[in-house]
């Protein structure tokens, strides 16, 4: 089985991907820590992330390995653990940035696609349901308001340092929103059998308990 989760930034996917792969026993792939890691590679090694083609060098020589359990994923760059690196603001808007390099997301939805051949997944992103694995079993898209989707972040960023405002992640949230849903390569888009949640009025549980009714019910149409 195949479940394929999509969204824009701050709507939850990470969080209810390691969630529900943890449910239902299957391997989690947080294909937005494939982007990082090729962010903080670029970085690391002092690149500009507008030099595409320096960029998508970085993305074809990249060993970007992921593992472990939902609830601890652990990822690696070349074989360093670069788990806690990666979640700064800085990778994100970086990884948010190279991501519309046709070239470097060509590069890594072929390593996804390899990852999937594995057995049963779960994958989160921006183009899981519509150019990943357009045929997977169960597509979700998760979304809210870009304000309560702000809040979620700095929420998630504060936790880390005090050196962030509401109104600068806001900003960033709006800016990463116009370049998924505009960029030419695999633009941000909500696949027609996705089964699409709102959660800007529910909390992660309910969100949770709807994914995991209509994965049970699709189990026991298989059974049956």
């Amino acid at each position: 089985m195949i479940i394929a989760i999509d969204g824009p930034s701050g709507a939850g996917k990470s969080t209810l991907g390691r969630m529900l792969a943890h449910e239902v026993g299957l391997l989690y792939i947080d294909t937005g820590a494939m982007y990082r890691a090729v962010a903080l590679a670029v970085i690391e090694q002092g690149i500009s992330l507008t030099d595409q083609r320096a960029v998508t060098g970085v993305a074809k020589h990249a060993r970007v390995d992921l593992a472990g359990d939902p609830n601890s994923l652990q990822v690696k760059l070349n074989g360093r653990d670069i788990t806690v690196a990666i979640r700064t603001a800085e990778i994100g808007r970086a990884a948010s940035v190279i991501s519309t390099i046709p070239e470097v997301r060509r590069e890594l939805v072929y390593h996804q696609r390899e990852m999937g051949t594995r057995g049963s997944v779960v994958l989160d992103g921006r183009d899981i349901g519509t150019v990943v694995f357009p045929d997977a079993d169960i597509k979700f898209f998760l979304t809210a308001t870009p304000e309560q989707r702000a809040h979620r972040r700095y929420d998630e960023d504060r936790a880390r340092t005090n050196d962030v405002s509401f109104e600068a992640t806001f900003a960033d949230i709006n800016a990463r929103d116009e370049r998924d849903s505009t960029r030419a390569d695999s633009p941000l888009a909500i696949a027609e059998d996705a089964v699409v949640i709102d959660s800007t009025e529910l909390s992660i549980e309910e969100v949770f308990e709807r994914m995991v009714a209509v994965v049970r019910e699709r189990q026991m149409k298989e059974v049956s």
